[in-house]
C-alpha cells in the first residue's frame, strides 16, 4: 500500500540510502561492510534499508539487542547478524536458532552464555569485544598495560563450550575528532586493539573478522579497517560530528513533514500556547501545525525552532505541544489549511538540517532522528515516487 494520511509523516529517500552505502562500500575497499541498523536504523526504518543494503552487497548487520536481530530474521535478512549490547544469557537457545552473534565483553558473561548454551544444547557465535577506551563493555584493554591479561582472559572466555568465537571488535570513542583533534587517542586505541587481537590470534584462536571503525573510523581513519568496518549514522547521510569534511559526499535521506491544520489572525497582545510564554507585539498570521512532541518535534524548539512552508521559514512562536505546534506565517503569502510543513528537510532552495534541530535542543543529529515516533509512517521513495509505507500504528489491523 502507498497511500498514507498527510497529517505528520517522514520521507525516506532510498536512492539517497542507496548512494549513501555505495559511498560506504567504495571507501570500505576490501574490508567488509556491516551495516548498523539498530534503533530502527535511527529513526528511518530498518526493514526497508535492511533490505536495500543486503540486496546491494552488505555482508552483515549490527543491532542493539535480540529483538532487534530476531525482527530482521522475520523480515527475511539473511546475512549474519551481531547484537552489540546485553543478550540475557537464558536467550542462548534463540540465539542459535536465528543464527544471531553475541558480544561477549566478560569473563562471568561469557560463562554464563557458555552454561545457558550447554544446558540448551547449542552452540553461540559470538564475537569478543574490546575495551580499548570507549569505557563501557569489553575485557579491559583502556592500557597498553592491560593487554596481555586482557587477551589471556578473553582467551579462555572464547574457549569455553557452547561459544563458537568469529570475531573480535572494538568501539572508536571519538574517531569523529570530538576531543581527539590530532587522533592520538584513536591511534592508541586502535593499538591496543590489534594488539590484544594478535595476543590471542598467537595463542591460537583465529577470527573470521576483526573490527573498530565506526562512520568516523571509515571515512578519517581508513588504514584501521581491518577485516570489517560498522558504519551507522553515515548510512543516513548524516554527520557523526558538525564540520567533517567528507559529508559533501553523502546525501541526507530522511525528510520530517507535517500538515497547515489552521491559519489564524492575531492581534496585538494574543497569547499563544500554554503558559502565554509569546504574545503578539501586533497584528500578524499565525499557522498550526499538526505535530508535537509527541511525534518527536522536540519540545525544546519552543519559541526558537523554526519551520519551512511555502519554501520559506516559519518561526515557531509559544511552545510547543503533545501534538501541535504554532507557526509565525506572516510574511509567507497564501499560507492555508493542509499546505505541507517541513520540520526536518528541504523545500525549494531552503532546507533545514537535522543538525540545525540537534543543536537547538543541545543534543545531537542521532537522538533527534531516533525520537521521530512510531506514530509517524515512515514513507518511502524512489525515483521521487512512493513505493512503500509503513504504518506502525495501523500495523496488523
Amino acid at each position: 500500500m502507498t497511500d498514507f494520511m498527510k497529517r505528520t509523516w517522514a520521507e525516506v529517500d532510498l536512492d539517497a540510502a542507496l548512494h549513501n552505502f555505495q559511498v560506504i562500500k567504495e571507501q570500505a575497499g576490501e574490508s567488509k561492510v556491516m551495516a548498523v541498523v539498530k534503533a530502527d536504523a535511527c529513526g528511518h526504518g530498518a526493514r526497508a534499508l535492511s533490505r536495500l543494503y543486503e540486496d546491494n552487497g552488505a555482508d552483515a548487520f549490527a543491532v542493539s539487542n535480540l529483538e532487534e536481530g530476531v525482527q530482521l530474521r522475520r523480515w527475511g535478512i539473511t546475512r549474519p547478524i551481531l547484537v552489540l549490547g546485553y543478550t540475557p544469557p537464558a536467550e542462548a537457545g534463540r540465539l542459535a536458532a536465528e543464527r544471531i552473534s553475541q558480544a561477549v565483553f566478560s569473563a562471568e558473561y561469557a560463562s554464563r552464555l557458555s552454561q545457558a548454551a550447554r544446558q540448551a544444547g547449542v552452540s553461540v557465535k559470538i564475537h569478543i569485544k574490546i575495551d580499548s577506551g570507549m569505557g563501557r563493555l569489553g575485557f579491559n584493554c583502556r592500557r597498553m598495560e592491560h593487554v596481555d591479561a586482557a587477551a589471556a582472559e578473553a582467551l579462555s572466555a572464547a574457549r569455553l563450550p557452547g561459544l563458537v568465537p568469529e570475531g573480535i571488535f572494538t568501539h572508536f570513542a571519538s574517531a569523529d575528532r570530538d576531543g581527539d583533534p590530532d587522533g592520538s587517542f584513536t591511534k592508541g586505541q586502535y593499538e591496543r586493539f590489534k594488539a590484544a587481537a594478535e595476543a590471542m590470534e598467537a595463542a591460537g584462536l583465529s577470527f573470521a573478522y576483526k573490527h573498530c571503525c565506526n562512520s568516523a573510523g571509515l571515512m578519517l581513519h581508513g588504514d584501521k579497517g581491518m577485516d570489517m568496518v560498522r558504519p551507522g549514522i553515515i548510512l543516513h547521510g548524516l554527520t557523526p560530528s558538525p564540520g567533517l569534511p567528507f559529508m559533501d559526499r553523502f546525501l541526507p535521506t530522511l525528510s520530517f513533514k507535517s500538515t497547515v491544520s489552521f491559519v489564524k489572525p492575531l492581534e496585538a497582545g494574543d497569547a499563544v500556547s500554554y503558559g502565554r510564554t509569546y504574545r503578539a507585539k501586533g497584528p500578524m498570521l499565525a499557522a498550526t501545525i499538526a505535530a508535537g512532541y509527541a511525534d518527536g518535534y522536540p519540545r525544546l524548539l519552543s519559541g526558537k525552532g523554526r519551520a519551512l512552508i511555502r519554501g520559506q521559514y516559519a518561526p515557531i512562536i509559544g511552545r510547543v505541544c503533545m501534538d501541535q505546534t504554532v507557526a509565525d506565517v506572516t510574511g509567507i503569502p497564501g499560507v492555508r489549511e493542509g499546505d505541507t510543513v517541513t520540520l526536518i528537510g528541504r523545500d525549494g532552495d531552503n532546507a533545514i538540517p537535522a543538525e540545525e534541530i540537534a543543536g537547538l535542543c543541545g543534543t545531537i543529529n542521532y537522538e533527534i532522528m531516533c525520537n521521530i515516533s512510531r506514530r509517524v509512517p515512515r514513507v518511502y521513495l524512489s525515483g521521487g515516487r512512493v513505493v512503500e509505507v509503513e504504518n506502525h500504528l495501523l500495523k496488523g489491523l
